[in-house]
């Protein structure tokens, strides 16, 4: 599968995001995603889920290709408590190691240089193989960029066609950090669209796979969450197509709406 580089660290373009998958349903999805070729999968904390996604990845037998993501909840950023639940992450997981951790949500109630600094801490300490922050503006980029010890490969933020996140992206670009977007297809609202299902068609395509396809063409990485097993497939099959500079702007166009779908209340002042 194609990956977008960061600092020296492969990102898998295509991923499962496991928001919401819970129990014996989480564990066989991932371990099926992979046994289809997904090599990146991701979970959080606050999913409570850890647990069923590690074992689907034991499971499927490939914990050697999968980049495995897992992120520390907004009110455990202090060091101590950073630390720890990296500790209970890995523990849940019943991984070796964590390949991707991230801030899932940053909180101004702690200093982002010991967060971070702890993060950096347990990079060093091998309980993760890189870091990389979620839900970051430009300005909290920019700091970010000034106070790390350690490479930021990513900020995994919400991005799909019905949002304009271009300023973060070019915030992004200028750190060489990846940009993951998730929630892609717009929790499901591409379906139906009349631009992405008038494109779609004309590549024999769904709305969704326009949607992603649209998102990978920037070399932006997809997180899309399902609970179906067909959609899986339908998730991958976004690479023996190509959209068109003139599809890639209309597309671009629907961004006006300034659709978010994820906004809580201890998020960021968004760009």
């Amino acid at each position: 599968m194609k990956s977008v580089e960061s600092h020296g660290f492969q990102i898998p373009i295509v991923g499962l995001g496991t928001w919401e998958l819970r129990g014996r349903d989480c564990a066989r999805l991932v371990e099926q995603a992979i046994r289809l070729g997904y090599r990146h999968i991701d979970t959080a904390q606050l999913y409570g889920n850890e647990a069923e996604v590690g074992q689907g990845v034991l499971a499927s037998g490939k914990r050697a290709e999968v980049m495995v993501t897992t992120k520390i909840a907004h009110g455990s950023l202090a060091p101590f408590e950073a630390e720890r639940s990296v500790k209970e992450s890995l523990h849940k997981l019943r991984l070796d190691i964590i390949d991707l951790l991230l801030i899932h949500w940053p909180n101004d109630r702690v200093p982002l240089a010991e967060t971070l600094g702890a993060m950096a801490k347990m990079k060093r300490e091998g309980y993760v193989r890189q870091i990389g922050v979620s839900n970051f503006t430009v300005a909290l980029l920019d700091e970010a960029s000034k106070v790390t010890s350690e490479p930021i490969v990513c900020n995994q933020i919400e991005y799909h066609p019905f949002l304009d996140q271009s300023k973060v992206i070019a915030a992004c670009k200028k750190y060489g950090i990846a940009v993951v977007a998730y929630s892609p297809i717009a929790r499901g609202s591409a379906k139906g669209d009349a631009v992405l299902e008038k494109i779609g068609a004309a590549h024999g395509k769904s709305a969704a796979q326009v949607s992603l396809r649209w998102l990978v063409q920037q070399d932006v990485v997809v997180i899309p969450r399902t609970s179906k097993i067909e959609r899986l497939e339908e998730n991958l099959a976004i690479f023996d197509f190509e959209l068109s500079a003139a599809e890639m702007a209309e597309i671009a166009a629907l961004s006006q709406r300034g659709k978010r779908i994820v906004n809580l209340a201890h998020a960021p002042d968004w760009d």
